[in-house]
């Protein structure tokens, strides 16, 4: 096992799985779950991406698995975000939000982990790409909805585009923990941008 020893990728790990907690526990709530299914949708959207992750590189038992922490953090997320769900009255808006921040911060946490494992830059990209998507391609398959990745949405490329400026940042020597921020910043806005101007890949068309 390989350890990360940055506390700056701890933090942006934290942040990463309560943002994604909260995106699972609101897609699980539009779609009017009981509160058993809001904590399983919120569970696998936190959770699914570092699964398949270290899975992939060996990394096991997967890190869930090795700090109860991870489960108890995103226990507490869900039940707030159902405690609170009647103060918040635009849902939609504000599971874009948190989804587009979970991505940003789980790419980050996917790349960190391909280069502590000393995997090439191509990838710790793919692995960051894999850890910010594939809780939500787990969470919207259980709900029976296409994956926001295979859909004309900027999703997968924003994840891919970051990890190409993280390792131009850090080649021009730019600090680390800047090159970290900027990235998460980056991807963040980049998404929100995409979907205020409709910005798409091209679609096949049959």
């Amino acid at each position: 096992m390989v350890n990360i020893n940055i506390s700056t990728s701890e933090v942006i790990d934290v942040l990463g799985t309560i943002a994604f907690a909260i995106s699972g526990t609101f897609t699980a709530m539009q779609r009017k779950l009981d509160p058993f299914g809001v904590l399983i949708i919120a569970f696998v959207t936190a959770i699914g991406g570092g699964t398949v992750r270290d899975l992939l590189i060996g990394d096991t038992p997967v890190a869930w698995m090795r700090d109860m922490r991870t489960c108890l953090l995103i226990l507490f997320t869900a039940l707030m975000t159902m405690f609170f769900k009647t103060h918040v009255q635009k849902m939609k808006i504000t599971l874009f939000l948190f989804d587009s921040l979970g991505l940003g911060l789980f790419t980050m946490v996917g790349l960190l982990k391909g280069i502590a494992f000393g995997l090439n830059p191509g990838i710790c990209i793919t692995l960051g790409t894999i850890t910010g998507c594939f809780g939500g391609i787990i969470r919207d398959t259980l709900l029976n909805t296409i994956p926001l990745v295979f859909r004309r949405e900027i999703y997968a490329s924003a994840c891919i585009l970051g990890g190409m400026i993280y390792f131009l940042l850090v080649k021009i020597n730019v600090e680390s923990v800047v090159a970290k921020l900027a990235v998460v910043a980056f991807i963040f806005v980049f998404r929100i941008i995409a979907v205020r101007f409709k910005l798409s890949l091209p679609k096949f068309e049959y």
